[in-house]
């Protein structure tokens, strides 16, 4: 073959045998078995609600200890939080329900959903109420009928 020039060392390419698995993190695939592939599987809402108030109570108490130090903490937000948390469900297909391994949680797809939504509603405040009141007294007579 011969000898390798510098000429040849721009031409030559090898790729780095870890960037598709990388690549794959980054696209939030999951790894099962051999392939790599996207879950279609829903996550399950009880157990990744559980996990956020985990975590966020922890970066509270670390923002708090900053705080302490005076040093600077930024808190992700709640979708950032949400988003690294995986608890994927199984599927049980005579039934179409899926079925958490961890809380054993047996729902459909539209159930699943709607646990999603109620656990992700927010607390109605005081200052929801008064805005809610302030939206309502602004309003003509003829939309307040309707």
């Amino acid at each position: 073959m011969g000898k390798l020039t510098v000429r040849d060392d721009d031409k030559i390419y090898v790729p780095d045998k870890f960037s598709g698995y990388f690549r794959s993190v980054l696209n939030k695939e999951r790894f099962y078995g051999k392939n790599l592939v996207m879950s279609a599987l829903p996550n399950c809402p009880e157990c990744v609600a559980r996990e956020a108030k985990k975590l966020k109570t922890k970066y509270e108490m670390e923002a708090e200890e900053a705080d302490n130090e005076g040093k600077d903490y930024l808190i992700p937000s709640d979708r950032d939080i949400i988003s690294d948390i995986e608890f994927p469900m199984k599927l049980d297909p005579s039934t179409k329900h899926f079925i958490c391994k961890r809380c054993g949680l047996y729902a459909t797809r539209e159930q699943v959903n709607d646990i999603r939504q109620r656990l992700q509603q927010r607390e109605s405040t005081k200052a929801d109420r008064q805005y809610d009141y302030l939206d309502w007294w602004q309003k003509s007579k003829k939309e307040k009928a309707q």
